[in-house]
């Protein structure tokens, strides 16, 4: 198994903290897949197995049904898609759960950092499960991949959250569970935290974060108040 641990001891000042959410905060990968595979079926194509969907999640819903798209019916996109949609919608919360320690976590320091969300995930939806799991209330902004004319890795998002907190990149601190959470976090001169518990540390090997946590409330064990 290849090891994703970087930067053992180094302790980071930070006064915001943006999260993304799928793989970081939130386990959503089986209600994901389900809606996948659904909308498969309902153009009579083959489910995938869930491990193999879960690979291809971290870069919206677009990229997702494509992936998961056999070659030959990448024409039917925007159908499969809008199935996906549909259903996905209305199941957000069958299974997904806040993954273990975010919610005491979230409580605990939500008066100490200034919080923000910033995924790859439509921001209507990314709203919605927040609500759900109680969660919404810890972040002053809430953007998704539908909020900017681009999504992660591209760091406009981030840029943007850096100037609404009016806070400087080195005190900020990008935490995700993929390589386009790195990516945007550098092009911003943020901090980066890669979550090893998420759906695509992998990535990590070749994009490697400053430092990595295996369960989320390590995160603050390893930053403090800047300040």
């Amino acid at each position: 198994m290849r090891d994703f641990h970087y930067n053992g001891g180094m302790e980071y000042a930070a006064r915001l903290l943006v999260f993304d959410l799928d793989g970081t905060l939130v386990d959503s990968k089986v209600d994901l897949a389900n809606a996948v595979n659904v909308a498969l079926a309902s153009f009579d194509l083959p489910p995938l197995p869930h491990p193999v969907i879960y690979s291809y999640v971290g870069d919206g819903a677009s990229a997702l049904i494509r992936r998961a798209l056999p070659e030959e019916k990448a024409d039917r996109l925007p159908e499969v898609l809008d199935r996906f949609l549909a259903y996905y919608r209305r199941h957000l919360l069958d299974t997904t759960r806040a993954y273990p320690g975010v919610a005491g976590a979230l409580r605990k320091w939500a008066g100490i950092y200034r919080m923000a969300i910033l995924t790859n995930k439509g921001v209507a939806m990314t709203r919605e499960i927040l609500s759900g799991l109680s969660l919404d209330r810890y972040f002053f902004e809430v953007r998704g991949g539908d909020s900017f004319g681009t999504k992660k890795p591209d760091p406009e998002g981030l840029l943007h959250l850096l100037r609404e907190a009016e806070v400087e990149a080195r005190e900020a601190i990008m935490i995700g569970d993929s390589r386009n959470d790195v990516l945007a976090g550098k092009a911003a001169g943020a901090v980066t935290c890669g979550v090893t518990y998420g759906l695509a540390a992998a990535g990590f090997a070749e994009h490697p974060p400053d430092f990595t946590v295996d369960r989320f409330p390590d995160l603050f064990r390893r930053i403090r108040p800047a300040g």
